[in-house]
């Protein structure tokens, strides 16, 4: 990525010491022990400490037994700390959102609350690699709740490998977490830039193009059949650029972008209400929140921002197999 400000969610440092995952001995001490922390969730939404203006998601045992955590607690990482590295734990909590929605302790000044990641990204409050800590958090805690049976035999099945497994006592079958590929496309002719509004869209914002990769497809073959199923614009030589967690629940945007073979859109599947050519200029208009009928892109937190900023600012694609 350039210079700029890179997508929220792609910033995270923790050593994931998966070479220690089936060491049970050592992930009990390392969960004992005092300077250990907690990512907690409640549902999709991470507890936040708020401290004046600054905001923390990073807890103490004590508050993740009080919050009633769950046992399932999985190890996200090591990070470093002022004294070597300190674990990082997630986990769901039981308590209900007025519970947690309360001052920590009576002489604190401290509170939590329930954030949701777009609404933290957005902000952009937290420290630097927070919100890639949330990503990995967010999405292996969808994962575990979502994947708590079987699909082999229907089985209840039980964590292991501190999270990133989940076997199956009656079968034997193990199951790992799933990241599902999405291409995400700045498709451009000389100055010219294609553009869509999905239906789910605010009024106002377009965006590139993007859809889910297919079985045994290539990044470059998803990108050209995503943008004729959708738009019926042909495209020839596509290069990926970037690439951002994205866990809603848990996707791996691969940001390309790609040369036109053809001009002309015919909407084709339900995923479009509209798709238009923009000329540069008036990309940097919206881009910049200045275009004169109010037309708009995504924010930065997203990768389809950053491409669109890149092709604005960097001059059109030269995409090459």
């Amino acid at each position: 990525m350039s210079a700029d400000r890179p997508p929220a969610y792609c910033d995270n440092a923790l050593d994931r010491a998966a070479e220690r995952r089936d060491d049970v001995a050592w992930l009990a001490e390392q969960k004992a022990r005092k300077d250990a922390v907690f990512i907690l969730l409640a549902g999709d939404r991470p507890v936040v400490a708020i401290d004046g203006e600054a905001l923390r998601i990073r807890h103490g045992a004590g508050l993740a037994k009080s919050l009633g955590a769950s046992e399932e607690t999985m190890l996200l990482g090591l990070e470093r700390a002022e004294e070597g590295t300190r674990p990082v734990f997630c986990a769901q909590v039981s308590a209900a959102v007025e519970e947690i929605e309360a001052d920590i302790e009576a002489a604190s000044s401290s509170a939590l609350k329930l954030i949701d990641l777009r609404s933290l990204a957005m902000q952009g409050t937290l420290p630097d690699g927070d919100t890639g800590l949330l990503a990995q958090a967010r999405s292996l805690s969808h994962w575990h709740a979502t994947h708590r049976f079987c699909s082999r035999c229907g089985h209840e099945t039980t964590m292991a490998q501190a999270g990133y497994r989940r076997d199956c006592p009656a079968c034997s079958a193990p199951h790992f977490p799933r990241t599902d590929p999405v291409v995400i496309m700045l498709i451009a002719e000389g100055d010219m830039a294609l553009l869509g509004r999905p239906h789910r869209l605010a009024e106002g914002v377009y965006t590139t193009l993007a859809g889910f990769m297919e079985p045994g497809e290539t990044i470059e073959q998803a990108v050209r059949r995503e943008v004729k199923e959708e738009a019926g614009v042909a495209v020839g030589p596509v290069r990926l650029l970037a690439n951002q967690p994205w866990p809603f629940p848990a996707s791996l945007m691969l940001g390309c972008e790609g040369e036109a073979a053809s001009r002309e859109i015919r909407l084709g599947d339900d995923e479009l209400e509209d798709c238009r050519w923009f000329a540069r200029e008036e990309v940097r208009q919206m881009l910049e929140g200045r275009h004169p009928g109010g037309l708009r892109v995504p924010p930065p937190i997203s990768i389809a921002h950053w491409l669109i900023r890149r092709w604005v600012h960097d001059g059109a694609p030269s995409a090459t197999d």
